[in-house]
């Protein structure tokens, strides 16, 4: 066996990582101070959830930690009260 050359080594031949930011998201709630949680609005509450019913993590949906904590409860509640389905409405 060789041993690996200089030139020829993985490491040396990569390119580095560059990593991307993109603009940081903006609380809709904190920057809108007329918009407000509630259960009763479903409307609302179908932005913060996937096709397949799941609620939006923050990091994606871009909501303040203190709203995301009010807005799983409303969206549960509202799922509770039958205003919003627990799941997708086709079953796979």
């Amino acid at each position: 066996m060789k041993p690996a050359s200089p030139t020829t080594d993985k490491a040396s031949t990569e390119q580095p990582r560059q990593r991307r930011f993109g603009r940081r998201k903006v609380c809709p709630f904190c920057a809108d101070k007329t918009l407000y949680i509630d259960y009763k609005t479903p409307s609302m509450l179908k932005r913060f959830i996937t096709e397949r019913g799941k609620i939006v993590p923050r990091r994606i949906s871009g909501v303040c930690a203190p709203h995301q904590r009010s807005l799983q409860t409303a969206i549960k509640r509202a799922r509770i009260m039958a205003f919003m389905p627990f799941s997708s409405s086709t079953a796979d």
